[in-house]
């Protein structure tokens, strides 16, 4: 729609231009916390024409700083929300944040209104800083002075530019609709989206996502760390004479706290990390049986477990983005020092404390705080992990997320049997080879058949074969082979000599068989074997994992090497080597396979919390506390165990005030 310059004007002398309202929402509670006044035109003749097509002219025209003194103006003598206590916003155009005069316009109209500046945000675009930024530094020192607060919008659309975060003083950070828009469908919009908000919570910004339509998305925001949501799930923007109505609503519709798989009570984060590594962390969380959390440099939880929720007689809902002072006030006194001196980079273990529980009685737990560092050593937070020691009974929960990969073992099925001779050549082989590579049998004899092989894998996949002839050892070795749609696929041929009556070989019998998929998830496995070690290693409590298939240790990590040192390793049998050492608490030496961990693995019995004493290395007793059980697969079958080791040798001990 074609609009002219005499028209624009017209338009202000009979005041068809209005601000419409359109709501922002706190993600976590649903708590409406203020609104974006956003400008409409009302045609005389044509009706509503949206800004879109008028406001390039209205710049052009020179009368972008009288628009937005219209809309400020008639904003500010809304009286529902000069009452209301919600706070506004406002975006810029880009020439507006150069204008010096800026400040004393804003001003102005918020004396004529009433209006407190410190309940008002600019927003501005990057486009507003390329080529200017000193003078829009200046003119935004300025406004801050007033009071104003100041959001970047439309971030990562434009001209990005990590300086311009750091050159000016903001207070939010906003996501444009757009990615908002994709990311429950796309993950590079998903992973763009992760990378703002978690960029805005390490530079101390607030978070809004634009262009909020569905819950699915207002749930994965809230999952990713998101402060604010702004879009039609919320309210379209409407016209002043309906911010009574809009500001009734209250509290909006609020966010789920994780979507499906995960349900409510489940490991909840703000952290912006990638989903699959924050689903690989939940099954840690949750099947730990001691409470975990993490909390901020303001004392604010920013994530934790289920089992800790329960302790605390809260779900993990009302948990995130609080203080521990307000979820738990009655004992936020005698942790308090804990904390803060973890804060100051000091780990603290072994804090025991009395606490009532909701259902009556006393309950005695064991806390530990350990300062959580960055790639530069500066502390961000603390890791909390608190431990139920009042009562010996079966741990309620094990870890959901093991080592599976032996579940997945290859074996041998023999999709291609062939023969070969003492020279190496083939001699035999089954059709099949001809329906997988297409390549007839009569040029496959001999050596024929590596040409079909990729050309990489031709000297790797001979040299074997020479190995094998030479050495009477047998073959086992991965190739790819061109298939008859062009594809490469990974094969695996297995074979073993045959020899003479003098010993000498006289031929190699074997198999091919396909193991292209087994491959690709062996290599997936891998990469979630190293992601588990590294949640595990950052625990604050020992853990041990073991194989129910042949019975052997499979992971220690960090915390369990430095309790019990080298009494479990890696590749340890436990039908054969048991725990060394341990003694009850009056001294009588324990069985060696009668530990948690092989009670678990061998009968599938839970046992513990147990105390122990155990003689370390340098010739001091700890005393530990061990527990252990059994971990099922999706089929209900056992498929490991794990052990958790706890330790209370110099625990501190405090009285509830």
């Amino acid at each position: 729609m074609q609009v002219e310059a005499d028209d624009i004007r017209r338009a202000f002398e009979e005041d068809e231009f209005f601000p419409a309202f359109q709501p922002l929402v706190e993600l976590r509670t649903g708590q409406l916390t203020e609104f974006e006044i956003l400008a409409r035109w009302q045609h005389k003749d044509r009706g509503a024409i949206f800004p879109d097509a008028f406001i390039p002219q209205v710049e052009a025209s020179g009368l972008i700083n009288r628009l937005t003194r219209t809309m400020l103006d008639k904003a500010f003598a809304a009286a529902p929300l000069l009452n209301s206590g919600l706070h506004l916003s406002v975006n810029l155009s880009p020439v507006q944040l150069l204008d010096p005069e800026l400040p004393a316009h804003i001003v102005a109209c918020a004396e004529r209104g009433r209006f407190p500046l410190d309940r008002l945000t600019i927003e501005v675009t990057e486009s507003a800083l390329l080529g200017e930024l000193s003078r829009a530094k200046a003119v935004a020192l300025e406004l801050k002075a007033l009071g104003c607060r100041l959001a970047l919008d439309d971030f990562g659309t434009g001209y990005s530019s990590l300086k311009h975060l750091q050159a000016l003083p903001f207070d939010k950070l906003k996501v444009d609709r757009s990615f908002v828009r994709s990311m429950t469908e796309s993950r590079e919009s998903r992973k763009i989206v992760a990378a703002e908000v978690g960029l805005g919570q390490s530079l101390g910004m607030m978070t809004v996502a634009e262009g909020v339509e569905t819950q699915a998305q207002a749930n994965m925001l809230l999952w990713l760390g998101c402060d604010l949501g702004q879009g039609w799930l919320y309210g379209k923007p409407a016209p002043a004479e309906d911010l009574p109505r809009m500001i009734a609503v209250a509290p909006r519709t609020r966010a789920s706290m994780l979507p499906a798989p995960m349900d409510g009570n489940s490991i909840v984060s703000v952290d912006s990390l990638p989903a699959q590594r924050l689903a690989q962390l939940q099954a840690v969380y949750d099947g730990a049986p001691v409470g975990l959390c993490f909390l901020d440099r303001n004392l604010r939880y920013v994530s934790l477990n289920r089992r800790l929720a329960e302790m605390n007689g809260a779900p993990a809902s009302a948990h995130l983005g609080r203080t521990v002072a307000e979820v738990i006030p009655r004992l936020f006194p005698l942790v308090e020092r804990f904390i803060r001196r973890a804060l100051r980079g000091e780990p603290v273990s072994g804090v025991e404390l009395q606490r009532p529980p909701d259902g009556g009685g006393t309950q005695t737990v064991m806390l530990s705080y350990q300062p959580v560092r960055d790639e530069a050593g500066e502390v961000l937070g603390v890791s909390v992990a608190v431990m139920d020691v009042s009562e010996h009974r079966r741990t309620e929960e094990a870890l959901h997320e093991s080592e599976t990969h032996h579940r997945h073992m290859m074996q041998l099925n023999p999709h291609v049997p062939w023969v070969l001779d003492a020279t190496g050549a083939v001699t035999e082989a089954s059709p099949r080879w001809e329906a997988l590579t297409g390549q007839p049998m009569e040029q496959a004899l001999g050596h024929g058949w590596i040409r079909m092989l990729h050309p990489d894998d031709v000297e790797p996949t001979s040299q074997a074969i020479r190995d094998s002839l030479q050495t009477g050892q047998p073959i086992d070795v991965q190739y790819r082979v061109r298939r008859r749609d062009g594809e490469w696929k990974w094969m695996r041929s297995r074979g073993s000599p045959r020899f003479g009556p003098s010993g000498e070989i006289v031929s190699i019998y074997g198999v091919v068989e396909e193991v292209h998929d087994q491959k690709q998830l062996g290599e997936d496995l891998q990469s979630c074997r190293a992601e588990l070690q590294a949640v595990l290693e950052a625990v604050p409590v020992g853990v041990i994992l073991a194989d129910a298939e042949d019975g052997r240790v499979v992971m220690v990590n960090k915390q369990a090497r430095k309790l019990l040192g080298d009494a479990f390793v890696p590749g340890q049998d436990l039908a054969e080597h048991g725990w060394q050492g341990p003694t009850d608490i009056h001294g009588r030496p324990q069985p060696a396979n009668e530990n948690p961990l092989s009670r678990a693995i061998f009968t599938g019995e839970s046992s513990g919390p147990r105390m122990l004493l155990y003689q370390r290395a340098d010739g001091g007793v700890a005393r530990l506390s061990v527990s252990g059980g059994p971990i099922y697969g999706e089929d209900e079958q056992l498929i490991g165990a794990v052990m958790i080791v706890w330790e209370m040798a110099a625990a501190e001990s405090i009285e509830p005030q």
